[in-house]
């Protein structure tokens, strides 16, 4: 079965036929695997293939025969369906590892380049050895194609313009644990999930001040009403999206006593609108969607996608598109969030609305600057007096505080100890008002994280994601834990999607992917990364560059970064080994940063 390999040390057992297909079966049998039955076919006949060591025959022209019905005349370079529908399952099954196959003996990959699967035991080591490439002509999957230059590859800086991933074929292993809420329930004891005195600040009386965005019905523009089943789908789906941003209020029916009232009974009309127009012809699909200011017309955003209705099923591209159109609206830094922007002063409480305390602390995320944060932590206090039951003020005030602690703000004012409880107390209340507020997890996560309960911290971060995988914000602060828990490829597969699809400021997770470079030991790629990130305010990111120029051994320029150090974070050096356990709980992990540190000239005690 030379096809088939463990990919792992060279002593690593493959999986024997009979666990390979009983996985198969568990994973078909699973309501996380999101695959339609065409898929399932595909998944089912390169597996049986591969079993029966033809995984050689698995090329683009045989899958299309055998599996979509084409005819000898297929042609991969004008018809995706293989590419596509390979994208699609690779998707199904990171999902299903991500959320139900975690403690699943059994990985199933299908690595990007070709169509051959792999088959390994979860214990096994990962490795980069991936079977056949891909076949002449055909491309990385064009689904999960991610913006990194040509090189370094892997997590790679950008470069100035956006190029494709290399197509060099890689498997990504995905054992995150993803217990959901009902995990938290039972992992954490959190009766507040199930309990009758809570209440969820999920109407829109507890966010008064957030953006409300009315989505109006899609339009179907084709002839004899051919896509009105698709274009309410569509309606539904983007609803569902987009609801699940607390930082937003979704209308699906605009109230008779509303229309064309400025006010009526203390309610206002909502700001903004999504229009939609969809048109089917010859099988190909086309939504038109834009994003408009209804107090003058003018259009904020907008954009078109096609789909081919012959490729995917249309429930599948009703959810593709839905979740792109959401992406591009909804996250902190999306259309919505900029078309909504502040531009006060966080200090002066009485030129402010409460929401714009939200905009304060994406803003002052841009570059963590110190001289910012005190406001905007002033600002969301003031926000949660006045608000005590609107869960994502309490989030980001928890994560505000946390920030005194892990980039070393105030710490002269408050202590460390205090400002951690502090923490942790605030993101227990944000997700005790509102269990569904992604953003709440997300804050419990990394209070949990910094305390010191990495598996709580995971397991609420994957209850997060699974909520709302659309949030780049989520998804990129799960990779981050899941990176510094040691879950390198997880994670920075995770963050680096983050980066690709947030529109808003980088820089943040930019020093992420430097520790996933400088744990690979691709000292370039991590100064790029990290001197891409431009947080020449943020004590941490200093300490990451000064760990890179250590291990590439480039003594003066690390004098200079200690010397900022010494100056701006005195007490991060003179406590090096314990900041260091705070963030990465691997000894591993710490003992190779340590090692560039120490290289660099930094003096580091013994245990």
């Amino acid at each position: 079965m030379q096809s088939v390999r463990a990919n792992g040390s060279p002593g690593a057992a493959i999986p024997t036929t009979s666990e390979t297909r009983e996985q198969l079966d568990r994973i078909r049998s699973s309501q996380e695997f999101h695959a339609p039955d065409r898929g399932r076919r595909f998944l089912d006949y390169i597996v049986e293939e591969t079993l029966a060591e033809r995984g050689t025959y698995l090329k683009a022209y045989t899958i299309a025969l055998e599996v979509f019905g084409r005819d000898a005349s297929f042609d991969a370079q004008n018809d995706p369906v293989v590419r596509i529908e390979a994208g699609r399952i690779r998707r199904a099954l990171e999902r299903y590892y991500l959320v139900a196959g975690q403690f699943d003996k059994v990985i199933i990959t299908i690595p990007k380049g070709g169509y051959v699967p792999c088959f390994r035991h979860s214990d096994a080591c990962p490795a980069t050895d991936l079977g056949p490439l891909a076949e002449t002509g055909d491309s990385p999957d064009p689904v999960l194609q991610t913006a990194t230059p040509s090189k370094p590859a892997d997590f790679s800086p950008r470069n100035e313009s956006t190029v494709q991933s290399s197509p060099a074929p890689r498997t990504f292993y995905l054992t995150a644990v993803s217990l959901g809420l009902m995990t938290l329930i039972i992992a954490f004891g959190i009766p507040f999930l199930f309990s009758p005195q809570t209440q969820s600040s999920t109407s829109p009386a507890d966010r008064p001040d957030f953006p409300q965005v009315l989505v109006e019905p899609f339009e179907d523009l084709s002839e004899a009403g051919v896509s009105a089943g698709i274009a309410r789908g569509l309606t539904d789906e983007v609803i569902g999206h987009l609801a699940k941003f607390r930082e937003i209020v979704v209308i699906s029916n605009l109230p008779a006593a509303l229309r064309g009232q400025p006010q009526t009974k203390g309610l206002k009309e909502p700001r903004f609108a999504l229009q939609g127009r969809v048109r089917v012809e010859d099988s190909r699909l086309r939504l038109t969607a834009r994003f408009v200011n209804r107090d003058d017309g003018s259009v904020i955003w907008a954009n078109s996608y096609n789909k081919d209705l012959r490729i995917q099923d249309v429930l599948q591209v009703e959810a593709d598109l839905a979740q792109e159109v959401a992406t591009a609206l909804a996250p902190p830094y999306g259309v919505i969030s900029q078309s909504d922007t502040a531009t006060t002063n966080p200090s002066n409480s009485d030129e402010r609305d409460d929401y714009a305390c939200t905009q304060s602390y994406y803003s002052y995320r841009v570059d963590l600057n110190p001289k910012g944060h005190a406001a905007v932590r002033a600002c969301l206090q003031r926000a949660t007096e006045r608000n005590p039951r609107n869960s994502t003020y309490w989030a980001l005030l928890s994560m505000t505080y946390l920030d005194e602690l892990r980039f070393q703000f105030s710490l002269n004012r408050v202590p460390a100890l205090s400002t951690l409880k502090s923490a942790v107390e605030t993101a227990r209340r944000a997700a005790d008002l509102d269990p569904q507020n992604a953003r709440a997890l997300q804050a419990l996560m990394l209070a949990n994280f910094f305390n010191g309960d990495v598996e709580a911290a995971l397991r609420v971060g994957a209850a997060a994601y699974e909520l709302n995988p659309t949030d780049t914000e989520v998804a990129g602060e799960y990779g981050f834990r899941l990176a510094l828990s040691g879950k390198w490829d997880t994670g920075c597969e995770l963050m680096s999607r983050a980066v690709n699809k947030n529109p808003g400021p980088k820089g943040y997770y930019e020093v992420g992917l430097a520790m996933c470079a400088y744990m690979r030991e691709d000292y370039q790629a991590a100064e790029l990364w990290v001197r891409m990130a431009d947080l020449r305010y943020n004590p941490i990111h200093h300490l990451v560059l000064l760990a890179i120029l250590g291990a590439e051994g480039r003594l003066d320029e690390a004098r200079e970064e200690q010397d900022w150090l010494k100056a701006k974070a005195p007490a991060l050096l003179a406590n090096i080994r314990s900041e260091i356990a705070i963030r990465l709980p691997r000894p591993e992990d710490q003992q190779r940063i340590l090692a560039g540190l120490n290289a660099a000239g930094v003096a580091i005690t013994s245990h």
